[in-house]
């Protein structure tokens, strides 16, 4: 086991401060309505210098944020307070670590680098997401899922061990290995790293990977298999010919689709699709459907997903194509943000546990087809979920929402005048609200609902400006697990060094 403190490792990082040209680069990321102003950025080479900067930050009283990708959907790396922001782009190694016997990817690596070293050197993939350019650290730490997750579960069902730096109870930082043997007296860092968020208990450096009940010695059998090709669909209607009753019966049979489909072993499990519907000023609504080729009639689930799909829909389609497509390079589509290099955003999100009720499709229709607002970026997303994913018990990982069918993504984006900043967020606040107006305003866990994503975070969930249900946020994002994710954070972080708007709180 690691475990070693800053004093005994000597290590430096490559410091970024505000009058180097690398500066402005550094401190951007996906969402620009906000922007860091940092005194330092430390770009860190390993766990050592991780630890040295960590250390700093403590002894100097800084705040400090770490930041893997710069894709947050919030301000946690880039609050005012943060002093020091700790860069772990360089830690971008993906391989087998023959020690461990297991996959091991370093916190910068991004997600097309990932999927190609491990399709390239062993055929094996992991069933994370579809936006290439989010790096492993905070994609692996809310979790991780993606369109092979109905199919393989999430990321963390095949996490099997962590290193981090964390800072105890003196301020001495150290790292340490939490594994998932319950012996291990880390396993409990090893259980908050599985979808507790980021930027709550140190500072992960190395993650590995290996999927239950596969061979020792043999790095082709210990992650799923990636898939040779896959069946694709791309359907496009337009709001032009979609009238209101399409529109409820689209988005009620998409949802009906998944309350009859996603039994761990069901069928149609390794089937996963994407419905986009864009406000009406965008006039686009776009089903993506794939399936691996190597599924039990891939084809025949493909036409009967199509067909229960559109069941009793009066619009025709603008187009519709299939292809059979290698796996790599064309099955996913990837939605690469931001799609605007000086784009603003706000996003919001929910589970559901069974489909929309007929009020909230009325709520939908009424705010994506609004007159006076005009955003063709503003939209719903619906995710395919389920399947391999609730095959676990609630509290196997941090994860709790393990009997969800759908994710369900409400947002917002690409305008770049912070004047249009308060237009937008009333916009896309009230449009949510109005979908959760049973509930307060949020999805707390219900019948129909299933609390929210942390790697989508949100912190009106927090305000109760805008959560007005009397539901903790922390009970939306983590439900009964978050009082062990409390535990740990008196473990691992006592001194809340590592903190933020969503972050764990001590208990």
């Amino acid at each position: 086991m690691t475990d070693t403190t800053a004093a005994t490792t000597g290590a430096t990082a490559d410091v970024v401060t505000r009058d180097d040209p690398r500066y402005a680069a550094l401190v951007e990321g996906y969402n620009h309505r906000f922007v860091g102003r940092p005194d330092q950025v430390r770009l860190v080479r390993d766990a050592a210098e991780v630890q040295a900067a960590v250390q700093i930050a403590v002894d100097s009283g800084r705040d400090v944020a770490v930041r893997s990708g710069g894709h947050c959907f919030e301000d946690f790396t880039a609050h005012p307070d943060v002093r020091m922001l700790i860069d772990l782009s360089a830690l971008n190694h993906v391989g087998h670590d023959p020690e461990r016997d297991a996959f091991v990817v370093e916190p910068g690596a991004r997600l097309d680098h990932v999927y190609r070293t491990l399709h390239d050197g062993w055929g094996v993939t992991i069933p994370a997401g579809t936006c290439f350019e989010v790096a492993a650290g905070g994609h692996f730490a809310a979790g991780g899922y993606g369109p092979l997750s109905r199919r393989d579960g999430l990321v963390v069902d095949h996490l099997v061990a962590v290193e981090a730096v964390v800072v105890e109870a003196d301020g001495r930082v150290r790292t340490v290995v939490g594994t998932n043997q319950p012996d291990d007296p880390h396993h409990d860092l090893w259980w908050a790293c599985t979808g507790g968020g980021g930027g709550s208990f140190g500072v992960v450096t190395k993650y590995w990977l290996r999927s239950p009940g596969t061979p020792d010695g043999d790095p082709a059998r210990q992650l799923p298999r990636a898939p040779r090709a896959v069946h694709r669909r791309d359907t496009m209607w337009s709001w032009d010919t979609m009238s209101d009753a399409d529109f409820h019966t689209l988005l009620r049979n998409y949802c009906t689709w998944y309350e009859e489909n996603s039994e761990p072993g069901a069928p149609a499990a390794p089937l996963w699709s994407n419905l986009i519907i864009t406000h009406r000023s965008g006039n686009m609504f776009i089903l993506t459907s794939v399936i691996p080729d190597d599924a039990p009639d891939a084809a025949k689930l493909l036409d009967a997903h199509t067909e229960a799909i559109t069941r009793g829909m009066q619009a025709a389609p603008m187009s519709s194509t299939s292809e059979l497509a290698p796996w790599l390079d064309t099955w996913l589509p990837s939605y690469s943000w931001p799609s605007d290099p000086q784009g603003r955003y706000k996003n919001k999100a929910a589970y559901l546990r069974r489909g929309f009720t007929d009020a909230q499709i009325a709520a939908i229709h009424r705010h994506l087809s609004a007159a006076d607002y005009d955003n063709p970026m503003g939209c719903l997303v619906v995710t395919g979920f389920g399947g391999q994913v609730n095959a676990l018990a609630s509290d196997t990982t941090a994860v709790p929402q393990r009997d969800s069918i759908l994710k369900a993504s409400y947002s917002t984006g690409c305008w770049t005048d912070p004047a249009d900043d308060e237009r937008h967020l009333a916009w896309v606040r009230e449009y949510y609200r109005d979908v959760y107006a049973h509930s307060g305003g949020v999805p707390v866990p219900d019948a129909t609902g299933d609390g929210s994503y942390i790697g989508y975070p949100d912190t009106d969930l927090a305000d109760p400006a805008w959560n007005s249900s009397g539901v903790d946020w922390s009970a939306l994002y983590f439900k009964g697990n978050y009082p062990r994710l409390q535990r740990a954070k008196q473990a691992y972080d006592p001194l809340d060094v590592f903190h933020h708007g969503l972050s764990v709180r001590l208990p």
